[in-house]
């Protein structure tokens, strides 16, 4: 299938879908005894999260009400509310309107569910992910091809995974989601192999946004205090230094690698540590090892640019807004700021326009 050219002018590189019921419609036969369930949360009725075999596999993302969001501008200078049909895609229109009112011409699309372990069960994520990525296929052929979205596939089956990346690229995805942990394993294992070779061969990049896929891992780090820094933001760098380290860059050479919502003021701390510890080994690491192996980082707009370029250079950073959630990544404004800053329009337009289209193959 050939997909029609769109000449974007900006592209959101980190959006949102919120799983909603109708997510699952798109489960068949007997596949549809896996359906998830929302339960309202008996400390907060207003609030709700996903069951599957008894277990809360996390939240229904909400978004706050007109009230929640204008406190929120006025404490943190970010706005973060979403209409509940936009950010659910129940209504594309209304999505795409949102999207012209921010000044956005594409956004890529990341699920919000599988930020956390899901299920041990290799054919329930099989069938989940199916429902998922057929949910999403629809979404962009409603979109006019402006909603692209990165996949989910079933890593505790890597080899069953190549069949729904091929759909997937076919129906408008431009990237492939990997947890920095799945399980016992960190997302550079061999295990996972069949997975990139498939991605190479689409010429599909691995997007590795903030996640977090091993369930005791997740136990011990999420807490009131650090909260998503230590269960989610911790784990994605700690998996791009791994990459780094690995055979990977070499193995898969075409294969192009995302780190997505971490925002990008560690990149000079992972750059040094790889170049450090890797003196007299048999593969020293250069200090361009970013842009050498073809990783891209999202920022944020209080990143330090001028300082992450002098590692990255202009060519591997994106941006996004995080739209549809409402945490310390979210900025709907962010286009705007970014767009306001100090910065060369050369500069500007490799991160708003040139980078993302090459990154996800847009």
């Amino acid at each position: 299938m050939s997909f029609v050219q769109v000449n974007t002018a900006v592209i959101d590189a980190d959006a949102h879908v919120v799983e909603n019921e109708h997510t699952w419609d798109y489960l068949e036969g007997s596949d549809k005894k896996f359906r998830p369930t929302l339960v309202p949360n008996p400390k907060n009725p207003e609030r709700f999260f996903w069951v599957l075999d008894g277990e809360n596999i996390g939240p229904k993302f909400p978004s706050p009400n007109e009230k929640e969001s204008a406190e929120h501008v006025q404490r943190c200078g970010r706005e973060v509310g979403t209409p509940v049909q936009a950010r659910e895609v129940s209504d594309v229109a209304q999505r795409l309107k949102h999207m012209d009112a921010l000044g956005i011409d594409v956004q890529v699309l990341y699920n919000s569910l599988w930020l956390r372990p899901l299920t041990r069960r290799a054919e329930v994520e099989i069938a989940l992910c199916w429902s998922w990525n057929r949910w999403l296929a629809d979404v962009w052929k409603a979109g006019a091809n402006r909603l692209r979205w990165s996949c989910v596939v079933p890593v505790l089956t890597p080899t069953a995974a190549a069949e729904q990346l091929r759909f997937a690229k076919e129906h408008g995805a431009v990237g492939v989601c990997m947890r920095p942990f799945e399980r016992d394993r960190l997302m550079t294992d061999p295990f996972y192999y069949p997975i990139y070779d498939e991605a190479q061969r689409l010429d599909i990049p691995v997007t590795v946004h903030i996640a977090n896929g091993n369930p005791e891992l997740f136990n011990l780090l999420d807490n009131e205090i650090a909260g998503g820094f230590t269960t989610f933001r911790v784990p994605t760098v700690t998996a791009c230094y791994a990459l780094i380290m690995s055979e990977l860059p070499r193995v898969f050479a075409k294969l192009r690698w995302g780190f997505i919502e971490s925002s990008s003021q560690w990149v000079p701390w992972v750059a040094h540590e790889a170049v450090r510890r890797s003196l007299g080994s048999q593969r020293p690491v250069s200090m361009n090892c970013f842009r050498d192996y073809g990783i891209y980082v999202s920022t944020q707009t209080d990143d330090d640019f001028s300082y992450i370029m002098s590692y990255t250079g202009e060519e591997n950073l994106v941006i996004g807004t995080d739209y549809g959630h409402n945490d310390t990544s979210s900025e709907l404004n962010a286009i705007a700021r970014f767009k306001a800053m100090k910065l060369s329009p050369q500069v500007k337009r490799k991160i708003l326009s040139d980078n993302p289209r090459r990154f996800y193959g847009i």
